[in-house]
């Protein structure tokens, strides 16, 4: 019997992931690299200047300099990391499947939801999914409204079937008049006021599961192997 040759392909390193973060977002971006040097010196100059009002000795000078060194490196990764997620949403955005991708790849603990849509328009192949936290069950409408209201309508009954006492919210993802964009998903979740236990929304989410047909992803992003950039 043959032996494999072939050695397991080593995962990037961290500096690497970084440079290529860096050139991806700097090909949609294109001030990037001026945001980040302006990052970057902001903190020097100002550890600059706290080493010559308060530095006294050469080591409390060079001390000031170097953390300020320290702070303005940080500073630009995090306005690349920024920048880069709002790249990644962009390209995302009104792509079929891309709230399921955001869902997968971004929601937040204590909520339970899933890349899956609960509901599909096979025609539009527009979208309701579904996600489960301590506000209630939210139920996020990807497409235009008057297409998925019908889909929302229909979901809703569904969720006060099982769970009649159970606040259902609606978002929706898109460029209507009172949509919001994909990276405003997560904060939406998180404004919207608790009122179950984290016992209630696991017996809520459980129920909910129960109704589950398979409902197949939209075509257009395979949530799979798309991860916004987290923060």
């Amino acid at each position: 019997m043959a032996r494999p040759t072939g050695r397991p392909a080593k995962e990037p390193g961290r500096v690497k992931q970084l440079i290529d973060v860096f050139h991806m977002t700097r090909k949609v971006d294109s001030t990037l690299v001026w945001w980040m040097v302006l990052a970057f010196l902001v903190p020097v100059l100002v550890g600059i200047v706290l080493a010559v009002l308060v530095g006294g000795t050469v080591l409390g000078v060079i001390l000031w300099v170097v953390l300020g060194v320290f702070a303005g490196v940080l500073a630009a990764l995090i306005v690349m990391n920024r920048r880069a997620e709002r790249a990644a949403y962009a390209r995302m955005e009104g792509q079929q499947g891309a709230v399921g991708a955001v869902l997968r790849a971004t929601l937040r603990r204590g909520w339970r939801g899933s890349e899956i849509p609960v509901a599909v328009n096979p025609r539009t192949r527009d979208a309701v999914y579904r996600a489960v936290g301590r506000p209630g069950v939210v139920l996020i409408a990807e497409g235009p409204k008057g297409r998925t209201q019908r889909l929302v309508d229909e979901e809703r009954r569904k969720v006060t079937r099982v769970a009649p006492n159970v606040p259902v919210s609606v978002l929706r993802v898109g460029q209507d008049d009172g949509s919001i964009r994909l990276g405003q998903i997560n904060r939406s979740l998180t404004r919207l006021k608790g009122k179950l236990t984290r016992a209630e929304v696991l017996a809520v989410s459980n129920r909910l599961e129960s109704l589950a047909g398979g409902v197949p992803v939209p075509k257009g992003i395979d949530p799979t192997k798309t991860r916004p950039v987290r923060r």
